[in-house]
């Protein structure tokens, strides 16, 4: 396939996505919606183009922020950045861009970072969603978990802190395969990761979460598991309450954990289901 057809492609099916975003909202019950996509670990802003393109061809508005010391922000990098600034990032971009009706959607341990949002502009929030991403509940208000008597973190979280940059970038080849966000006969996905895919602050990690006004409950939270995923599939504790809770919707997909990427059509869809 040359240049050409990719493109034609790529708009043929930006347009196959608004058509059936177009059907999903025809009630007229939605209206347009505010999405503020954020991104996970390693990741950055970069991760949802092509969601974000679909998105805006349904008329929506789409914003991609990158967080301190991610992606196109890598340089930023310190060591005192971590959950709570991250929270600040998308905070900020909130308030500056006077923002409302809000679709706030975190992959990832992002689910951490938006959460805390959440708390802090709960009436800028139309819906909160977990994007395969892990949901902070009674006993999980941080992504390492620590041990409930003595606070203290695991072996194994010890054993990869000393494989960090400089004692606090964490690198994702030193940890895992690519398989763990899409499968590795997915070239062109995988070449785009391994160009792209940047250290991450280990405290966003670390943090602990603390909320005082509630966090996700009652702002519509909605969680779409990547059921797709082969490869150390996301457990029940990154889920937590969105299969038991009946203030929940809970969609699985058919795709691996970073869909966006691979399935951006569908995730797209999914997310436009959920603005209605």
């Amino acid at each position: 396939m040359d240049r050409r057809q990719v493109l034609i492609g790529g708009a043929a099916g930006a347009a196959a996505a608004a058509t059936g975003v177009n059907a999903a909202v025809s009630g007229g019950n939605a209206g347009l919606a505010t999405f503020v996509l954020v991104h996970g670990t390693w990741h950055g802003g970069w991760v949802w183009r092509d969601v974000r393109q679909r998105l805006e061809a349904a008329g929506h508005r789409v914003l991609t922020p990158t967080c301190t010391g991610c992606g196109e922000r890598n340089h930023l990098i310190v060591p005192d950045v971590g959950l709570d600034t991250h929270i600040d990032d998308i905070v900020n971009v909130l308030r500056f861009e006077e923002l409302e009706n809000v679709i706030l959607v975190g992959h990832s341990f992002s689910g951490m970072t938006i959460t805390g949002v959440a708390d802090r502009e709960r009436d800028r929030i139309r819906r909160i969603v977990f994007f395969d991403a892990l949901t902070p509940h009674e006993g999980v208000m941080t992504c390492v978990p620590k041990d409930p008597e003595t606070g203290a973190f695991p072996e194994w979280w010890q054993k990869r802190e000393a494989k960090f940059i400089d004692g606090y970038q964490m690198v994702f080849w030193d940890e895992y395969p690519v398989e763990m966000l899409v499968p590795k006969t997915d070239e062109a996905n995988v070449a785009r990761l391994r160009k792209l895919l940047t250290t991450h602050p280990a405290k966003q990690w670390t943090d602990e979460l603390v909320l005082t006004n509630g966090g996700w409950d009652g702002l519509r939270p909605a969680y779409i598991h990547c059921v797709g995923q082969e490869y150390r599939l996301s457990s029940p504790r990154m889920v937590g309450p969105a299969t038991t809770d009946p203030q929940w919707t809970y969609l699985p997909i058919d795709a691996p954990r970073d869909a966006m990427l691979t399935h951006p059509e569908l995730s797209a869809q999914k997310l436009l289901e959920l603005a209605a």
